[in-house]
């Protein structure tokens, strides 16, 4: 909605831009590797990726049994915890859905909250031109995290561990979900058929052997265990958005993800800071993450056409 001639990426696109926009007071976003985060980033608005199994996905589309997730698209981190405090819990009807307590409280501030930051995404030259380009925003962030008197630790996440080759679950478990639609030749008829594009992505799925499916989770166990111990000094760490291959890693591991914008290029694009916490402490890194808001007032910069 900043601007009308592109795009606002990712899936949940529309969700994201709508809801910036003001047409709707909040949107349910889905991530499966990114979906929530990059239209967030993209759009400006905030939005909360919650831990795997906290918010039933019964009703939504599959695309990875085993890594989707719905979540809220707002225009302020403490709209996110209000609609998560509605929809969150089992409802009987999606297996991986649990009910555990999402104690929120909007007034409670920081005490008691251990933060980190995540090295390696803000200390290490990033590789993409673009996460060059935004490293100022970034920088920024981390410092305004330390202006609201917390002291974030260093958080090394696992790095000796395949992450990248695990896309392959992905790709696997959505050959699986569309496999009629690629049985019965409908596939041809979606738009796109570049080489990486969906359908020749669900074609290609036929040929993952299982033996290297099963092997991808066993190691996606150890990624999960290694995560978990990585943070055992901390409920909440700050990080960018897409550096370290922190969207990835989060994703696979399930853990809950607050994305906030974090400033706006001169050319009026957004940027945004995640705010990751440890499995099921979705309120603690939404109570970082509002801290945060309240402290930079990003949030309250609405796009021209849309005022």
């Amino acid at each position: 909605p900043w601007n009308l001639e592109e795009g606002s990426s990712g899936s949940s696109a529309g969700s994201a831009a709508a809801t910036v926009a003001g047409l709707v007071g909040f949107s349910i976003g889905s991530e499966t590797l990114g979906s929530i985060v990059s239209p967030c980033t993209r759009t400006g608005a905030s939005g909360l990726r919650p831990t795997f199994g906290r918010v039933s996905r019964y009703g939504a589309m599959a695309l990875s049994w085993s890594m989707d997730k719905l979540g809220p698209i707002c225009r302020s981190v403490e709209d996110c915890a209000l609609v998560l405090d509605a929809i969150h819990g089992a409802d009987g009807r999606d297996p991986t859905a649990r009910t555990v307590p999402f104690d929120w409280d909007g007034e409670a501030g920081l005490e008691g909250i251990r933060v980190g930051f995540y090295r390696a995404a803000f200390e290490e030259e990033p590789e993409d031109e673009e996460d060059r380009a935004r490293r100022r925003f970034d920088l920024r962030a981390l410092e305004a995290v330390r202006a609201l008197g917390v002291d974030p630790v260093p958080v090394e996440l696992p790095s000796d561990l395949p992450t990248g080759a695990l896309r392959i679950i992905l790709s696997a478990e959505a050959g699986a979900a569309f496999d009629e639609l690629t049985r019965s030749g409908e596939d041809d008829l979606l738009t796109r058929q570049d080489e990486d594009a969906w359908p020749n992505s669900f074609r290609r799925s036929r040929f993952i052997p299982a033996v290297e499916y099963v092997r991808a989770n066993r190691i996606r166990t150890m990624l999960m265990d290694a995560v978990e111990r990585s943070l055992e000094g901390v409920d909440v760490f700050v990080t960018p958005s897409y550096g370290g291959g922190v969207l990835l890693t989060t994703n696979l591991t399930g853990h809950p993800t607050v994305v906030v914008p974090s400033g706006f290029e001169e050319d009026g694009t957004p940027v945004s800071v995640s705010f990751v916490g440890g499995l099921w402490r979705d309120a603690e890194a939404l109570a970082v993450a509002k801290a945060y808001q309240d402290a930079t007032g990003f949030h309250e910069r609405h796009p021209a056409p849309f005022r």
